[in-house]
């Protein structure tokens, strides 16, 4: 594990990076717009990939880093985003652009402007909870490369049947049973907090698998 500081028009981001031991792809992820990049959906990530052949890029956004407690508004967000994306790719390898929450929206919405080779949506915010008339599944179908959503059965955000129909090859969803915006199961579910990550990593892995 290695940090790298990169200056961005929105201020200094930081990388931390996973590496392969004989990695094929990138796979870049930052953090929802009220928590980091210690979110267990991440760690958990970071922790897997690599054994698959994918060095993954833990992203904190400028915000993050300044030490603020929330997040800008998107148009900063996606700056932060292509501000990083040269030492992202700077490894030559194919870059799966990621993130969970609001760092899903920025993947999907800045992905074909960067030469994103997929798009991981991890808690993808659908909609504002109880609000699902004020629906984000536009900047979701726009992404315009393979994507893959991994959306927890109780996310208040957008549940995964609420997700809409798109023509084959727009995305796939992965559900993981039980799990809120953050992947956390409730004690009384028929599966564990370890299974759940457990569910979210192989999806992960085996979609990733043919894309590098």
């Amino acid at each position: 594990m290695n940090t790298e500081g990169i200056d961005t028009e929105a201020g200094p981001a930081r990388i931390t990076w996973h590496p392969a031991k004989k990695p094929r792809l990138v796979l870049a992820l930052s953090h929802g717009a009220g928590g980091g990049i210690e979110a267990r959906d991440l760690k958990a990530l970071a922790a897997a990939l690599p054994a698959h052949g994918v060095s993954v890029a833990l992203v904190e956004q400028p915000w993050r880093v300044a030490g603020k407690k929330l997040a800008p508004a998107p148009k900063t967000l996606d700056t932060g985003w292509r501000g990083v994306w040269p030492a992202l790719a700077a490894p030559g390898l194919p870059v799966i652009s990621g993130g969970r929450s609001a760092g899903a929206r920025v993947a999907c919405r800045t992905a074909t402007e960067l030469g994103a080779h997929a798009v991981l949506a991890l808690s993808f915010p659908l909609h504002p909870p109880g609000r699902p008339e004020k629906s984000r599944a536009a900047e979701l179908l726009g992404a315009g490369v393979p994507t893959l959503v991994v959306q927890g059965g109780n996310d208040p955000f957008g549940r995964p049947e609420e997700f809409p129909d798109a023509p084959e090859g727009t995305y796939d969803l992965t559900e993981v049973p039980y799990g809120d915006h953050g992947f956390a199961v409730p004690k009384r579910a028929e599966i564990t907090q370890d299974r759940a990550l457990e569910l979210l990593t192989d999806g992960v892995a085996r979609w990733a698998g043919p894309l590098g």
